[in-house]
């Protein structure tokens, strides 16, 4: 009880300050090596993406190694998963708590020996891999998750019209208890981060944003913001049903850069569906592009968008300074004071690139092996990334926004 009441008199605490002076209230996130970061906020947003989440996990890990530690985290479905671990946990016990679930959703499986076997002359390299996250990925598909979710019975169709059993294939209960077992809600809640996840009303199909300045956070939050139909139910929260944000935007990005006030933000956009991709060949590709274009969310239009509108708006900022002291009073100029806003941002996108043997299942593919890849992948191009030094320093063109993809703009 008394460590309950110490967060709910912290999270007064930072709301009280966050009120008082939201604009000039200086970063307390992580530094980068050698100085003090020129961003009053650094914000992690993480894309949805089931099994491929591990990725996220691996950001997370290089990010810590680099002492930059997000101040505010924001996520969509397992993307919310991992902002709940984050922001749910002590600073040092982050990465532990990342790997934990990681790891008990992803339990060895004799299967995983098939990964140890010489391959047939026939199916070597990429074919016998690809065949193996195939049989791992239908005995997801059969058996469930451990600790997530499994296989309701009797099915679906069995049970009553207007029973919320009707309306998925698997029961999540799991996802709950694991939830409730690695994640500390009072600290969630207590202000220390701000934490922010995103769902659709089921009735009216408006997406909301469960933050923790505005709601008090529970599991149900984050469960709502994973409840992708038909697999998984919605999720009731104050007599409203919730499903997957993913359904109308699968990353979070919007959210952060546009929520007043606006601070000066080093944004890390995590992805882990890639936008750009081949032309399928088959049937199987043309699922698993179908999925890339649309759980990537428009992730690259909505920042040449987000960029254009802050050309403006520096613009309109330093065209009003110049503006002569007997014109500073004009009531027309009161509209546009409030859009004026020279702000900088950097937006560095970190997007996981699948590999040749991953077909459409890869988001449902949970096996310990391609979970550790996944991890290693996420870490190695943050690394990558961070070697470049303008992603950490402030924008200096007219926009006053970078955008920093590695496979675009790395030089490695």
């Amino acid at each position: 009880m008394q460590t309950r009441k110490r967060h709910l008199a912290a999270r007064a605490h930072a709301r009280g300050t966050r009120a008082r002076t939201p604009a000039a209230e200086p970063g307390h996130g992580g530094r980068p090596p050698g100085g003090r970061s020129p961003f009053q906020c650094i914000a992690l947003l993480l894309q949805g993406g089931g099994a491929l989440g591990a990725y996220q996990g691996g950001v997370y890990q290089a990010l810590i190694e680099a002492q930059l530690r997000p101040d505010w985290v924001a996520g969509i479905s397992i993307g919310a998963i991992n902002a709940a671990l984050i922001a749910g946990n002590s600073p040092e016990a982050r990465v532990a708590s990342l790997r934990r679930f990681w790891e008990t959703v992803t339990p060895p499986r004799s299967l995983d020996s098939l990964a140890q076997l010489q391959p047939m002359s026939w199916m070597r390299g990429e074919a016998a891999r690809g065949l193996r996250n195939q049989l791992s990925a239908g005995a997801a598909i059969m058996s469930g998750v451990p600790s997530f979710f499994e296989p309701r019975i009797p099915m679906a169709w069995l049970h009553a019209p207007g029973s919320l059993e009707a309306t998925s294939y698997y029961d999540t209960g799991q996802l709950r208890s694991t939830l409730e077992r690695l994640i500390d809600f009072d600290r969630i809640n207590s202000g220390e981060m701000r934490f922010s996840v995103g769902a659709v009303n089921v009735t009216s199909g408006n997406f909301v944003y469960f933050d923790n300045t505005t709601h008090t956070i529970r599991p149900e939050h984050v469960m709502a913001s994973g409840a992708l139909p038909p697999a998984f139910p919605a999720v009731e929260i104050d007599g409203e049903f919730y499903w997957d944000g993913g359904l109308v935007s699968n990353t979070p990005l919007q959210w952060v850069l546009e929520t007043e006030p606006q601070r000066d933000t080093l944004a890390f956009q995590v992805d882990l569906w890639n936008a750009r991709g081949m032309f399928p060949r088959n049937m199987a590709e043309v699922m698993t592009r179908q999925k890339e274009i649309q759980y990537s969310s428009r992730t690259r239009s909505n920042s040449d968008r987000f960029r254009h509108l802050q050309m403006l708006r520096n613009t309109l900022a330093s065209l009003l300074q110049k503006l002569p002291a007997g014109l500073q009073d004009l009531p027309e100029l009161e509209v546009l004071r409030p859009v004026a806003s020279a702000r900088a941002y950097n937006i560095v996108q970190l997007i996981y690139r699948a590999k040749g043997h991953e077909g459409d299942s890869k988001d449902y593919e949970f096996s310990r092996l391609s979970m550790e890849e996944h991890w290693r992948a996420g870490y190695h191009d943050t690394v990558r990334t961070l070697r470049h030094p303008e992603v950490l320093q402030r924008p200096d063109n007219i926009e006053g926004v970078l955008m920093f993809d590695l496979g675009q703009h790395g030089r490695e």
